[in-house]
């Protein structure tokens, strides 16, 4: 059984970068169960955010889990600093190396829980070998790099299969979903067997961000 039910995990990406403290505060007041952390390095995507000093610094003033996306290359360069920086779960690319199951047994030796990812045009076969071995797998249902981007819809089906492959060898990693969430279309997730939702633009431009957590899980 998977850890997480319908939980959400906001996307610290789309917060005010002048602002983090106030952003985690909002988080935990919402009633969210993670922060989401996309670390990102203008290769594997093009994209350039930050790296693992603002898991550093926001470790000291949340006692939530601390999700870590990575979405670079050789993300087997970053675990032992990310491990000091008090990072709990650090997901990465299948994509993003040859040696995943190297960069897995790292996660696992650094004291965090691993997990898995997979872009939208990346099928679930790909992931099969290392599934056993991870606690959350990961489907982009958007192209990585940039927040706010709508849903591909086509990525729907790979949550269904996850849940399926999970539910057939008795295994308990939890499904995320990121990319293209919002209130309207949360059931679309929900429905096809996904356990987290991270949500970055809805959730921050939310007015009631405790109302919308709470939708978002009904």
């Amino acid at each position: 059984m998977a850890v997480y039910s319908r939980a959400v995990a906001p996307s610290i990406l789309s917060a005010d970068f002048g602002h983090f403290a106030d952003a985690v505060t909002e988080i935990e007041k919402a009633g969210a169960e993670l922060i989401h952390i996309d670390i990102m390095d203008g290769n594997f995507v093009p994209n350039l955010t930050f790296g693992p000093k603002l898991v550093k610094d926001i470790r000291p003033i949340t006692k939530l889990p601390l999700d870590v996306h990575m979405m670079v290359l050789h993300p087997e360069s970053y675990i032992d600093e990310l491990s000091e920086a008090g990072a709990d779960m650090v997901t990465f690319h299948i994509e993003a190396g040859v040696h995943s199951d190297r960069t897995i047994q790292a996660i696992h030796r650094a004291g965090m829980r691993p997990g898995i990812s997979i872009v939208p045009s990346s099928p679930v076969v790909l992931l099969e070998e290392v599934l056993e071995k991870v606690s959350l797998v990961l489907v982009m249902t958007v192209n990585p790099g940039f927040g706010g981007q709508g849903l591909v819809e086509s990525c729907l089906k790979k949550i269904t299969q996850l849940a399926e492959f999970r539910t057939r060898n008795s295994l308990d990693y939890s499904i995320s979903i990121d990319g293209g969430a919002s209130i309207d279309n949360r059931n679309l997730f929900w429905n096809a067997g996904a356990d987290i939702i991270v949500s970055g633009s809805s959730f921050f431009k939310s007015k009631d961000k405790g109302e919308f957590v709470k939708t978002m899980k009904t």
